[in-house]
């Protein structure tokens, strides 16, 4: 390829992985191609057993120096590496929650970079974070800007960033052995609730952790029990929800209605519309969720088997909640913060009927984690995977019929596994 000037600019870059089942490759060459560019393949060899990796080596063209550049960030994102890599450069951060000019912006992929000959991995890996370099400690870490400080060393540029993407599971998580595509209305729901439970049985027996991020349609489609058991039965490790849910499964705990409505019955309760805010009102009365726990007031529900299993919680607000009620995080930096935090060390997230909440904590997940989104809106689904969370398995179910189903299968294995 040449432009006017019949001049043509072209990079060498190199992949190594699985590349064929895991795409890797594909998705390089369709990157290329959609920015108009153009490659050729000069080595290719495929791993014959099945714990080798394969390796390829290309020349990437372009019409102009701007043109070559946006596609070399794009392949680089991909997880292909430059054949001739120099040390990442650092740029100073000029003041406090101020980047450098071309910063380096992160996916939610594994990144290393290269200083003085050694490939340091970055930690706390989050998408669209700085890098921010100690060099005398040999770290890397993703920053939020609001944690840039004055002279932090920031990464500018693509040069000595290596990217791996996540590869297709040879021995991991049944679920997504099983899901051939991510999303679809067309999936058998029993399958995939016998395949998660299988994976979330496993992880507590290999002493995992595992996350629940939890909307309110829980309480309102009559789920609340299939989750306390997953509480009380000691498989998830923390919960990451909103006001909403909180208040919705106090109200539920103490009068059996959601939004005033009977959860058993589905008919509406007399003065049912108070009970919502008689649940915030007690819990202003009490203090806390423990305090309502230890009066004995509170009794059964989401909420009570966090408390009684030790299970930690973290409940963020918003400018929709009611209240909010005592133990909902206000400030949105603090709650992020509190989030990050309880999301370190993961196996697997699942993300029950919350969008919002889901692409939040989506967006601060390193690709390695494994996620599971339940929603009866494909289109919550599809926007959490174009945010980036494309490691996301989506399941489009009711939350009110597949998390009971899902228990149902757990409570099979424990019965199986005592046998």
């Amino acid at each position: 390829m040449s432009n006017t000037s019949n001049q043509e600019y072209k990079r060498e870059i190199e992949v190594t992985g699985h590349l064929i089942d895991s795409m890797i490759l594909t998705r390089i060459f369709d990157r290329i191609m959609d920015l108009k560019g153009e490659f050729e393949v000069i080595e290719f060899t495929i791993g014959k057993e099945k714990s080798d990796k394969s390796y390829a080596k290309l020349w990437v063209k372009a019409n102009t120096p701007e043109h070559l550049r946006e596609i070399l960030e794009e392949v680089y994102n991909a997880g292909a590496t430059p054949i001739e890599i120099t040390s990442a450069n650092l740029s100073k951060a000029p003041k406090d929650m101020v980047l450098p000019a071309e910063f380096y912006s992160t996916t939610n992929n594994l990144t290393h970079v290269l200083l003085d000959g050694e490939w340091i991995q970055v930690e706390d890996q989050m998408m669209d974070k700085a890098i921010v370099v100690d060099i005398k400690r040999r770290l890397a870490t993703c920053k939020p800007i609001r944690a840039i400080r004055a002279a932090d060393e920031v990464v500018v540029g693509d040069s000595g960033i290596r990217v791996s993407l996540p590869e297709r599971p040879r021995e991991g998580m049944n679920v997504f052995q099983f899901m051939s595509s991510y999303t679809s209305t067309e999936k058998p729901v029993q399958a995939i609730a016998k395949k998660i439970a299988e994976d979330v049985f496993g992880i507590k027996k290999r002493k995992g952790k595992l996350a629940v991020v939890a909307g309110p349609a829980i309480v309102h489609t009559g789920a609340t029990e299939a989750l306390a058991y997953l509480i009380r039965s000691g498989y998830v490790s923390v919960l990451l929800a909103g006001n909403a849910l909180l208040v919705h499964d106090i109200e539920y705990s103490l009068f059996g209605t959601s939004l005033g409505v009977d959860v058993q019955s589905g008919s509406s309760k007399y003065q049912g519309h108070r009970h919502h805010m008689v649940a915030v009102n007690e819990l202003f009365k009490a203090g806390s969720v423990e305090g309502l726990v230890k009066s004995n007031a509170l009794r059964s529900g989401i909420l009570y088997e966090c408390v009684m299993s030790g299970i930690p919680y973290v409940l963020a607000g918003s400018i929709r909640d009611d209240g909010p009620a005592p133990g909902v995080i206000t400030d949105v930096v603090e709650a992020q913060q509190k989030y990050k935090e309880a999301l370190k060390g993961l196996d697997l997230v699942i993300m029950l009927s919350t969008m919002l909440h889901s692409i939040a904590v989506g967006n601060m997940l390193p690709s390695r984690v494994k996620v599971v989104a339940v929603d009866i809106n494909p289109s919550t689904l599809t926007k959490l995977l174009d945010r980036g969370t494309g490691q996301a398995v989506g399941v489009v179910s009711d939350v009110g019929s597949f998390l009971p189903l899902v228990v149902k299968d757990l409570k099979d294995l424990e019965s199986n596994d005592i046998a």
